[in-house]
């Protein structure tokens, strides 16, 4: 397993999705995940340290849920991708000292990690076979910041990722959206128009 740290979350300009990207610790290969916006939101929360609620979230009531059965989150890992989906596992230890592992979201992991300040570890495979190292184009001379490639990198994912929705599209039966389609069609936009 490779530890990796969390470099940055970014948002995409064309369609407001979320990417993580997570850094190798010990070379230069980043792993871009595309991640939900609440779940982006609540690991930026907490990297910031900005407690806006008293209450508990989503991912801290799992945190508190597994402290108060008796077991401590090891670390989390990301084992495997298919079909252009991650998957990942808690690795909690037991009162007894046993393991045991439990199936999650990536994005969730990541969330519950950050909080119980664990170690993030990805499959070598997994980094191997998606991760991505960087073209470094630096010009020492200039007062520019380094441009280490993210961006060609990021609309190389948002390329795949659009190709996944398109494909998901494709598999919409329209027949089930007609009561959405009546609904439009019986809208008078002509009421709508500003009065101005």
């Amino acid at each position: 397993m490779i530890e990796v740290e969390i470099n940055s979350i970014r948002v995409s300009l064309m369609n407001q999705q979320r990417v993580i990207l997570l850094k190798d610790l010990h070379d230069e290969r980043y792993l871009p995940i595309w991640i939900g916006n609440f779940e982006a939101e609540a690991i930026t929360l907490e990297l910031r340290e900005r407690r806006l609620l008293k209450r508990p979230m989503t991912h801290d009531l799992i945190k508190n849920v597994i402290e108060n059965m008796g077991g401590t989150l090891k670390h989390i890992y990301i084992n495997d991708m298919r079909k252009d989906v991650y998957y990942a596992r808690l690795v909690v230890e037991m009162g007894d000292g046993s393991e045991i592992e439990i199936d999650s979201r990536p994005s969730d992991a990541i969330a519950l990690a950050v909080r119980a300040k664990v170690g993030i570890f990805i499959d070598t495979v997994v980094m191997d076979k998606h991760g991505i190292e960087p073209e470094e184009e630096v010009d020492l001379g200039a007062d520019t910041e380094a441009d280490f490639g993210f961006d060609d990198m990021l609309d190389d994912v948002e390329d795949d990722y659009e190709e996944y929705s398109e494909e998901q599209l494709d598999k919409i039966d329209e027949s089930q959206l007609s009561a959405f389609s009546d609904f439009v069609n019986s809208l008078d936009l002509e009421d709508l128009e500003d009065e101005d």
